[in-house]
């Protein structure tokens, strides 16, 4: 059985017998001020720090994959929703078994 654990930046991890699982999720970049953005998903906004991607590379309304407060690296929209409809699906698949 899994437990959610939330960690410092508000990310999510599973945590099972042996095994942890972190998630980075997709972020769209609201705001840039040096290397840090102001990034959002689903209603949160979040500081990400930019400095493991190419200075430069990201704009406002770039989608980025954010791993504990780091982006990692930049995604397409089309991709950050397949993410988000795959981690739903995770979501949904794992509820019966915390219900149980």
């Amino acid at each position: 059985m899994r437990e959610r654990v939330r960690v410092q930046d508000g990310s999510s991890c599973l945590v099972g017998q042996d095994e942890i699982v972190c998630l980075a999720i997709p972020m769209q970049v609201v705001q840039i001020e040096g290397q840090m953005a102001r990034c959002t998903a689903r209603g949160v906004e979040r500081e990400v720090s930019l400095f493991l991607l190419p200075t430069g590379s990201v704009a406002p309304g770039d989608w980025l994959v954010v791993h504990v407060g780091y982006a990692i690296q930049k995604m397409t929209q089309q991709a950050a929703s397949t993410t988000w409809e795959m981690l739903d699906g995770m979501l949904a698949a794992e509820a019966p078994a915390r219900d149980a």
